[in-house]
């Protein structure tokens, strides 16, 4: 949507109010595509707007009334809720992040922002989970899986289907070459994830290898059943990825509804599931005391996990399993 108004009315002339304007400027800036970014900044700068309106904040409507001050002071309400652990630290971060992005949408230029916010928050994110993955037990996930092929959500079903067996995120299983896996389960026992990897690394110089078992199969058997005709993937012949995106909106409500947060709940399963096939031993999160017992065979784990599922580096793997003196 344009501009309501003159650049220099109120809000930059995206409306009369806060919590209007920001959404719209921001879809101004990322254009048609980017729902899920669009979408996110969108929410995080409404916690910002209900500050801005609530007794701790300034009390502003107009974006234009917004200064460095303002974000600094809301960087310190913010850090007072991670003190009280009402909030996560990566959420804050996140949060003042998402309010610098919108500022610069509504601006139109980068003076107004928080040029640091771990530094404003004086803090340092952790990676280590902290709750238990859902989508552990497998018959949840079945049941999940049905109720999404009730409501003709097959392919998001084949989607969650390959999270939870192979550890795919959720592009690489929507971009996933389902005959050229299914060709390597049958003849090697064994698939080479590659496309819609993270930071280039697809490609045949980037082995990723996962050893295929029953769920693997029976996960790639059901993809390439609902996979479009005349497509190697789960995207049809002439769809772009992100208006399969756009499609995901209404499966994850069902997801939600199932108590299932997201796909990648699933992929921490398998990253759980994992730790336990290779050391015999519960994961961290799970109550698993593996590191304590043999520190080495614990660090061997991780980097086998974190190997399977795509990163390079076995600090990440305790976002997945919990950390290592749990």
């Amino acid at each position: 949507m344009a501009l309501v108004g003159r650049r220099d009315g109120r809000n930059f002339g995206y409306g009369r109010q806060l919590s209007y304007a920001g959404p719209q400027a921001l879809k101004d800036l990322f254009g048609d595509g980017h729902y899920g970014t669009v979408k996110a900044h969108s929410d995080r700068w409404q916690a910002f707007v209900r500050w801005c309106r609530s007794e701790d904040g300034p009390g502003f409507n107009d974006a234009r009334q917004i200064d460095r001050q303002t974000l600094l002071d809301y960087a310190e309400y913010l850090r007072h809720l991670v003190e009280r652990s009402d909030l996560g630290i990566a959420t804050a971060q996140n949060r003042l992040s998402s309010v610098n992005r919108t500022m610069a949408a509504l601006r139109g230029d980068q003076y107004v922002k928080v040029p640091s916010p771990s530094k404003a928050l004086g803090m340092r994110r952790t990676s280590v989970r902290r709750s238990v993955p859902q989508g552990q037990d497998r018959e949840h996930v079945k049941r999940v899986i049905d109720v999404l092929c009730r409501h003709q959500q097959t392919r998001v079903a084949a989607i969650a289907q390959l999270a939870r067996a192979t550890g795919m995120r959720l592009r690489e299983a929507i971009l996933a070459d389902l005959p050229r896996l299914q060709r390597e389960a049958e003849q090697l026992g064994r698939i080479n994830i590659q496309e819609g990897a993270k930071g280039g690394r697809s490609g045949a110089l980037a082995h990723r290898w996962i050893t295929v078992d029953e769920h693997i199969c029976d996960a790639l058997a059901f993809a390439l059943q609902v996979s479009p005709n005349g497509s190697r993937n789960l995207l049809a012949p002439h769809e772009s990825y992100r208006d399969f995106q756009q499609m995901l909106v209404p499966a994850r409500e069902i997801l939600h509804t199932h108590d299932l947060k997201g796909f990648h709940e699933l992929r921490a399963a398998f990253a759980c599931e994992r730790y336990e096939q290779i050391t015999q031993h519960p994961a961290p999160i799970n109550g698993g005391s593996c590191y304590q017992l043999d520190r080495q065979f614990d660090q061997e784990a991780r980097a086998q996990i974190s190997y399977e599922l795509g990163h390079g580096r076995i600090d990440v793997v305790s976002a997945y399993i919990g950390a290592e003196h749990e």
